[in-house]
């Protein structure tokens, strides 16, 4: 297992016990981008990752992702396919009953995370790496 694949794979974890805290492994410049959903959107900086995932969070209750899959892709780029399960605040809708299964690309410059590329729909990010069959 490479490095990428394990240094994704702790973010991740800390991510499944709701556990946001650790920014150690972002780069100072890095990117975030909403790809897809209900709020799409890009940001730059650790400030501004974490303002962008603040405006995710805002409109859910009880907001929980599981990792499914990891796949590691060429470029030191690791896609993640997760499903996450919440309440809209407004809404009341369960995401579990949208049956949401989207995926979260990587990219890593050396020991750190240069780039976040976040999808609601793993078919998007699929479609934009080219990987869809």
């Amino acid at each position: 297992m490479s490095e990428q694949l394990d240094l994704v794979r702790t973010i991740y974890a800390a991510w499944e016990r709701d556990d946001y805290s650790s920014l150690a492994w972002a780069h100072p410049e890095m990117e975030y981008t909403i790809a897809d959903g209900p709020s799409p959107g890009s940001w730059r900086g650790v400030d501004g990752m974490v303002s962008g995932f603040r405006e995710v969070l805002a409109a859910w209750e009880d907001w929980r992702v599981v990792a499914n899959d990891y796949l590691e892709l060429p470029g030191d780029r690791v896609l993640v396919s997760f499903t996450c399960t919440g309440r809209g605040k407004t809404s009341g809708v369960e995401l579990a009953q949208l049956h949401v299964n989207g995926a979260t690309l990587f990219e890593l410059d050396g020991d750190s995370v240069a780039r976040i590329v976040q999808y609601f729909e793993k078919e998007h990010a699929l479609a934009d790496l080219g990987l869809l069959e």
